[in-house]
């Protein structure tokens, strides 16, 4: 399934014209984003939540060469699904 996939479905089940459902979908994805970057979470009940979790600098390995390589620290994303989620997918 793909963002317009999505915003199809919006059309659909809501009746809105595709402008404005395009720009309902960009808003929320915009808005997760957005407070994600602030470092706080996003739950969304009866789905799952995501959250933005640290990584510490390590020492990788290339695949292709074996040659030991540093791996920065950086932050990443998390999403833990919820209850009725993992629920409805294992049905």
């Amino acid at each position: 399934m793909t963002k317009l996939d999505i915003i199809n479905r919006v059309v659909e089940k809501a009746g809105l014209p595709k402008p404005q459902a395009e720009e309902a979908v960009e808003s929320i994805i915009e808005k997760i984003k957005e407070t994600l970057s602030k470092g706080e979470n996003v739950v969304l009940r009866r789905f799952g939540s995501f959250s933005v979790r640290g990584k510490n600098t390590r020492i990788g390995r290339n695949p292709k060469t074996g040659e030991e390589a540093e791996i920065s620290a950086r932050s990443v994303v998390r999403f833990k699904s919820g209850k009725y989620f993992k629920d409805a997918v294992n049905k």
